[in-house]
């Protein structure tokens, strides 16, 4: 016998916390496939849904006694509901998942991957040239992949060249060479820059390497053998050693390849590991029977999302939800948020079945019908066990890590005697400027949080105004820049103080920044500077305080130290590469002045350090261009006209 669903009135006591108004809304909805969004009283998202029943769906939340458990307490929060009705399942997942990645939601199992896929591109030109390629696609050229890594990627590159020795040149190289390069002396190029290779027999080459590209391999042995039999008949001997050089080339790479299959299908194979709190999914790739490698997956929201109950949805709605694996949640999140985006192969091998109606939905949207396997056999059991085997190890590494730098946190904290509220959002903001000789100055302001940099919130300031080489001026203006605008934000909560602002210097630079806190009337015990020790050596660092606390030696091994070496050093190596790039653009500038007749080295060069770069010169006017030793007024004048 079946029960009867209770309605909104008859719920348990605990769904009368909600308001009548919210009751009526659950009451209200249709029962058509959909996405649904829940809110706190801070209109803060607190999770996102699909069902294929949202009636059904939404109405379990309020009317299931949760008790005491957190998913109680969580469904307690819930003031408001937000739905959106779809035609269809593949639908409601696209909807879902796009939520879940732009709005990111406590309760939702959350995977980030910002970086695209590389690719292996080969040119549609008369000598297709061989190349890295990550980005957008298009029908102009020929793609293979995609490639787990950069490395990946590379790898087969020098393969290709060792076997087919297709170029890899830029075209403006290759269209203006003389004579062959060093890749032709050893035996990674063909040279058809300087017609070492007719146009078919280099196409000839391409067809090779693309059919070993797509898994062709032991056709393309077979084609290759009876290549070089056909050129041994007609007694083209020549002809007949380079394929067979060829052919021992592509064996002996087959051989040393780790993973060797007669499967020539492309698979995903998926390994998942759930320890301490947090989770990954390791994707190894298999393409034509080539093991190209795995990237590991670490998503965030694990352990609110397990409590709350991601596993109890339509995702997992084959089989109870006590009895659906924490890691079989994990790996259903990771497929309908990665596959959503990430081109799917044919066949997806996997440690836990994933539901029929999630497979489904995936299916339509890709528009192809997806092989899901997860009691693989023979070489794909063996693909499985080196994924779940690299899963583990990437995971003991993350949670070795994350301990580490959590107690570089707490030690830093104690050694400052500070109290903060939430250790993971202790946050720290620091401070470098960079220059040569006064050109092109540019200060870095790195941030730390949550234990870990956080490179998205990096910003880099171009300093203006001020004498070349003046770090003094550059701190101040760039201090000014940065706490005006966190000031005057505060009050809107999109932004907040950092909890300690360190500075790449002693005493000097800690004077500058106590005065721009004073003007801004921000609190000077913030501010902390890093002081090289006795001889610059490392590890011999000193922190200097604004507040006029004495000197803090925290020791060449102390954990604290470490992490603000860590931050300092980060700091430097923004402000370097920023600096670096800035030059570059001024000294491509600088060709203006080598432009200028009678404009040598010398007086290049002195024009250069008096106003502290191209621009300098370009703003001065007539009499503090002829100011410079070797610069007459007459040459003054045409400088200064030559730039305007």
């Amino acid at each position: 016998m079946t029960e009867k669903p209770q309605t909104p009135d008859q719920a348990p006591s605990e769904s009368s916390a909600h308001s009548p108004e919210l009751l009526a809304q659950v009451a209200a909805l249709p029962g058509l496939p959909g996405v649904y969004r829940y809110f706190d009283a801070q209109d803060q998202l607190l999770y996102v849904g699909k069902a294929k029943n949202l009636k059904k769906r939404v109405s379990n939340y309020f009317q299931k006694q949760h008790g005491g458990t957190r998913i109680g307490h969580m469904v307690s929060k819930i003031v408001r509901l937000q739905t959106t009705v779809v035609r269809s399942e593949a639908e409601a997942l696209l909807l879902e998942n796009n939520l879940i990645k732009t709005q990111n939601p406590r309760y939702n199992i959350l995977f980030r991957d910002d970086k695209s896929y590389p690719y292996l591109k080969l040119s549609r030109q008369p000598f297709p040239r061989m190349a890295y390629y990550r980005g957008a696609v298009d029908r102009r050229h020929d793609y293979f992949g995609p490639y787990p890594s950069a490395w990946a990627v590379k790898e087969t590159i020098q393969l290709m060249q060792k076997v087919f020795r297709l170029r890899t040149c830029e075209d403006s190289v290759y269209n203006n060479r003389s004579r062959p390069c060093l890749l032709y002396q050893i035996k990674r190029c063909t040279a058809p820059c300087v017609g070492h290779i007719s146009k078919d027999a280099y196409r000839a080459d391409v067809e090779k390497a693309q059919a070993f590209l797509r898994g062709e391999t032991q056709q393309l042995l077979k084609s290759m053998e009876t290549q070089m039999l056909a050129h041994a008949e007609v007694l083209a001997f020549e002809e007949a050693a380079q394929v067979r050089n060829q052919i021992s080339a592509l064996s002996k790479v087959l051989h040393q390849q780790s993973v060797e299959s007669v499967d020539e299908t492309d698979v995903d194979v998926l390994a998942v590991k759930v320890q301490g709190g947090r989770a990954c999914v390791n994707l190894a790739m298999v393409r034509g029977g080539r093991h190209l490698g795995d990237r590991a997956y670490f998503p965030s929201h694990v352990d609110d999302a397990i409590s709350w109950g991601e596993g109890d949805e339509d995702a997992n709605a084959d089989a109870d939800a006590d009895q659906v694996p924490v890691e079989a949640r994990v790996l259903a999140a990771f497929v309908a948020q990665h596959y959503i985006e990430a081109p799917a192969p044919r066949v997806i091998v996997s440690g836990y079945p994933i539901a029929k109606t999630l497979t489904d939905a995936i299916a339509e949207h890709v528009g192809f019908k997806l092989h899901w396997v997860h009691q693989p056999k023979s070489q794909r059991k063996i693909w499985l066990e080196m994924a779940q085997q690299n899963a583990d190890i990437a995971l003991a590494r993350l949670l070795a890590e994350e301990g580490s730098q959590q107690a570089r946190t707490r030690a830093l904290v104690d050694a400052l005697d500070l109290a903060p509220d939430d250790l993971a959002t202790f946050r720290i903001e620091c401070f470098d400027i960079s220059h040569t000789a006064g050109e092109a100055t540019q200060a870095s302001c790195v941030v730390f949080h949550h234990h870990k940099m956080q490179s998205g919130e990096y910003r880099r300031y171009n300093i203006e105004g001020i004498v070349g080489g003046d770090d003094y001026a550059a701190m101040r203006q760039v201090l000014t820049r940065r706490y005006e605008k966190i000031q005057a934000s505060e009050g809107d909560g999109k932004a907040r103080m950092p909890d300690i602002v360190l500075i790449d210097g002693g005493k000097g630079q800690i004077s500058t920044a106590k005065a721009v806190f004073e003007a801004l009337d921000l609190d000077v015990s913030r501010l902390v500077g890093v002081e090289k020790g006795e001889g610059r050596k490392v590890g011999l660092e000193e922190l200097v305080f604004a507040d006029g606390r004495p000197k803090a030696y925290l020791g060449h091994d102390s954990a604290a130290l470490m992490l603000v070496a860590q931050i300092r050093d980060e700091a430097h190596r923004f402000a370097i590469t920023g600096m670096r790039a800035a030059r570059a653009k001024v000294r491509t500038g600088g060709s203006q002045l080598e432009r200028i007749p009678g404009v040598g080295p010398k007086r290049r060069a002195a024009l250069l350090q008096r106003f502290g770069g191209v621009r300098g010169v370009a703003s001065a006017s007539v009499e503090d261009l002829a100011s410079v030793d070797g610069v007459s007024t007459e040459m003054a004048t045409t400088i200064y006209n030559a730039l305007r």
